[in-house]
């Protein structure tokens, strides 16, 4: 029996192949974009899930107060804070690990020379982290003259050689022995980019800064990362509460910020890694959210539109169930056959939906910036896959099954039967849903990306055309400014160089302890502070609204001091003239203020710039800045500028970075979501579509004799048209009267986050509407129009 439903089902499917094809199609696509989001939803929540370790390792962050807000989740932290936790919490932490931030250095041996990213890391980080080691073991870190690399690294370097006991030199500088090779880290953990860990040790012993604040216990000097792993019997809460005002005790002076350390569990690091200044999540868990909803929606609107044509169809077969009772058919009979065939579909649909998933993960993948791979091999996977299947295919069925087999057989073979003057109703109300996903879904996409090009647009106070940045790794660098200086501007190919403790897309000091004339005496300061060569502003094309720049001919700039325009507000001058050659002191080394500038966008383009100053020292050079002539070929500007570095720094690869790319980067989260988002609002406005065209096709098959007689009557076909057309257009309207509103509310919510915002403007949501109705009339049209041409004695001819 149960074969012969399938076939049916199988004949049914093939006797009406448009409708088959929209019906499987539509929710084959649904339920693809379901997976696809699933995938990226269930990644999402695996991050970091790969260290055994997973639930008792966290984070030292701290929150506190500034400029009146609230801060939270700042991952810098002192060298004491460190010290204090590893000789007096011992009962709390298994592993108190201190760590810089992961950079890029030089690592080379022979010939093979690689700028990889890595950092320096207590000893006992590969146990914490519980690297899986192909060679040596995870006490490699203890000798300080040692390196971890990881498979990767270890392949570039010495191809098939052993790597173990050779000997690497970092940045020029240090000759380290390779104590052991561990397996790369996957893509979806926060350690993805160490690709080596040199001892916490030698970075202390070989950095004088580092053994300074160690020595001379600088609280105050956030500078570094800790990573903790607390004991079983402990929780994060629990330690936290001990440890919280740890800082704010070992400094008095900082009692205005209110800094409290806390743990944040590596379960938070990934969705909840900062918080806005009303304490509520500002992360990535908001986007996870989102696209779950989004997922589910478009998933919904693929299955209203599969029950809306199966239901739609069913009621021409009214027919065929009058005569099967007839002929001595069981309703149970009956019920099973609907149910057989909307079974059949949604697992044609399911299979479909699967070769869709496995031929567009590579596009996913590079739009999401994931690595996802199919699960296969997953129960989970495929008994939700399953439930699903069958979950479909009984309520899509089921209008079908019980409604159709209850029919009377008489009245329907009599022609007496009729589906009622509401059946139609919950259709409509399924379109509306549909439409008010789709234009909700189109107004969002248009509204995130007019504010990325809103902060795209905004002036950035530097020229960054043409710019440049090495990184400073190796002694070369640093000793041989002046001779690289002038051998670049004799290439020709160099208007101006110059270094910076920070490259200009990201500020990477920020201190305390200013003071200037009429500073409020309660006021906590914190400023960026960026140390630079004479240079810097020609390099930059700084915009001065008051004073100078730099320059050599003045010996008094050694301790000169240009801030930007945020700086000279924040300390309550309101002209340049106000401010410019007064004197500001910084840990009581006087400055004369020589200069303010246009505020330079060096943090988030969504923000307020920060208020910076900018003080003329060489010693704090970490970057090279460098100015191509405009004009000249690039390949063969980057030659010569290339072959200058080769020649000074012999040992080091040229490695440099575009700014206008590094800018570009900070737009990359909001892009690659206004990317998701627009297109699966393309492929919920797709099924929707579909679901419109089988409707009206079905609708004007249905009045196919309605149409002959209007014709007959005299009317044009412009009439029939509007007569067919005005039913959607009523549904998609009232979709957008729903949208509007709801579209309004979460939009403006979620730019209230961004301190550089855009506007809502109207015309948005009127092009949404507009769209979407233009969209339902050309899908309906066609149907409209061609139902509206036939030729009336065809239709009539039985009557």
């Amino acid at each position: 029996m149960f074969k012969n439903y399938l076939k049916i089902a199988f004949r049914n499917l093939v006797k009406s192949k448009g409708y088959s094809a929209i019906n499987i199609g539509g929710l084959a696509v649904g339920m693809a974009v379901a997976m696809l989001i699933g995938l990226w939803v269930y990644d999402e929540f695996a991050f970091d899930r790969y260290h055994e370790n997973y639930d008792r390792i966290a984070k030292v962050v701290e929150r506190g107060v500034y400029e009146g807000k609230n801060y939270d989740g700042s991952q810098h932290t002192s060298y004491p804070l460190g010290q204090y936790l590893r000789e007096h919490h011992k009962e709390d932490f298994e592993y108190v690990i201190q760590s810089s931030f992961t950079d890029q250095h030089i690592l080379a041996y022979k010939d093979n020379k690689f700028t990889k990213n890595g950092g320096y890391m207590s000893a006992e980080v590969p146990h914490m982290l519980t690297l899986h080691m192909r060679r040596g073991t995870r006490d490699g870190l203890k000798e300080q003259h040692s390196i971890l690399i990881s498979e990767s690294v270890a392949a570039a370097l010495f191809g098939n050689e052993n790597p173990m006991d050779k000997i690497v030199k970092m940045d020029n500088r240090h000759d380290l022995k390779v104590t052991g090779v561990y397996e790369d880290l996957p893509y979806n953990t926060e350690f993805r980019e160490l690709t080596f860990i040199a001892p916490w040790d030698l970075y202390v012993a070989t950095q004088d800064w580092v053994r300074e604040a160690r020595d001379k216990e600088q609280w105050n000097n956030n500078s570094w990362q800790l990573l903790t792993q607390i004991r079983a019997n402990t929780t994060f809460d629990g330690v936290t509460a001990r440890i919280k005002h740890i800082k704010v005790q070992h400094t008095p002076e900082a009692r205005f910020l209110k800094p409290e350390s806390y743990l944040l569990p590596m379960s938070k690091w990934h969705l909840y890694g900062t918080w806005d200044d009303r304490g509520q999540p500002d992360a990535r868990i908001r986007y996870v959210w989102l696209f779950a909803v989004i997922g589910a929606f478009v998933l919904l609107l693929a299955s209203i539109n599969f029950m809306n044509l199966s239901t739609a169809r069913s009621e021409k077969r009214a027919k065929e169930v009058g005569i099967r009772k007839a002929v001595g058919s069981l309703r149970s009979q009956l019920i099973n056959q609907f149910f057989s065939e909307s079974l059949m579909v949604v697992f044609f649909a399911f299979i479909i939906a699967i070769l869709i998933v496995v031929l567009a993960l590579p596009f996913f993948n590079e739009m999401a910036d994931k690595r996802l791979v199919f699960p296969w091999a997953s129960a989970y996977f495929w008994l939700a896959g399953i439930a699903f299947c069958l979950l479909t295919g009984l309520l899509s069925g089921s209008y079908p099954a019980f409604y159709l087999s209850s029919f009377h057989p008489v009245k329907v073979l009599k022609g007496t039967f009729s589906a009622g003057r509401f059946a139609g109703a919950p259709r409509k109300v399924l379109v509306v849903l549909q439409f008010t996903v789709s234009v909700t879904l189109i107004i969002g996409t248009a509204i995130v990306y007019k504010q990325i090009q809103h902060a795209k647009n905004r002036p950035v106070g530097y020229d960054r055309e043409g710019l440049i940045t090495i990184e400073i790794n190796t002694p070369e660098l640093y000793s041989q400014y002046n001779r690289l200086r002038g051998e670049l501007l004799e290439t020709g190919a160099v208007t101006e160089m110059s270094t910076s403790s920070s490259p200009s897309t990201f500020v990477g000091s920020n201190n305390g302890g200013f003071s200037w004339p009429g500073k409020d005496p309660n006021l906590h300061d914190n400023f960026g502070t960026i140390g630079v060569s004479h240079d810097f502003g020609k390099t930059m094309g700084w915009q001065f609204i008051g004073g100078r720049d730099f320059s050599r001919q003045f010996s008094t700039d050694s301790t000169g001091m240009v801030m930007n325009e945020a700086a000279m507000k924040y300390m309550g001058f309101k002209s340049p003239s106000e401010i410019v050659d007064q004197t500001v002191k910084w840990r009581d080394r006087p400055f004369r203020v020589v200069g303010v500038v246009r505020d330079m966008v060096m943090g988030s383009p969504f923000s307020p710039v920060r208020p910076t100053v900018f003080m003329v020292d060489y010693g704090w050079a970490n970057f090279i800045n460098v100015k191509l002539k405009p004009g000249l070929p690039l390949r063969e500007s980057l030659a010569k500028v290339g072959g200058v570095f080769r020649e000074v720094s012999p040992g080091s690869p040229f490695d440099y970075k575009f700014t206008d790319q590094e800018y570009a980067l900070k737009f990359a989260a909001e892009e690659r979501i206004a990317t998701l988002a627009s297109v699966f609002a393309a492929l919920a406005i797709l099924i929707s579509c579909l679901g419109l065209f089988g409707l009206a096709s079905f609708t004007a098959e249905q009045r196919t004799k309605e149409i002959g007689v209007r014709k007959v009557l005299g009317a044009s076909v412009t009439n029939l048209w509007a007569l067919l057309s005005r039913e959607f257009i009523v549904l998609v309207v009232i979709s957008f009267v729903i949208s509007t509103p709801l579209a309004w509310y979460f939009l403006n919510n979620w730019l209230q986050k961004y301190e550089y915002r855009t506007n809502i403007p109207w015309w948005i949501f009127a092009g949404a509407g507009g769209g979407a109705l233009a969209i339902t009339l050309i899908t309906v049209s066609y149907q409209a129009i061609r139902a509206a041409l036939l030729d009336p004695v065809k239709s009539l001819r039985s009557e």
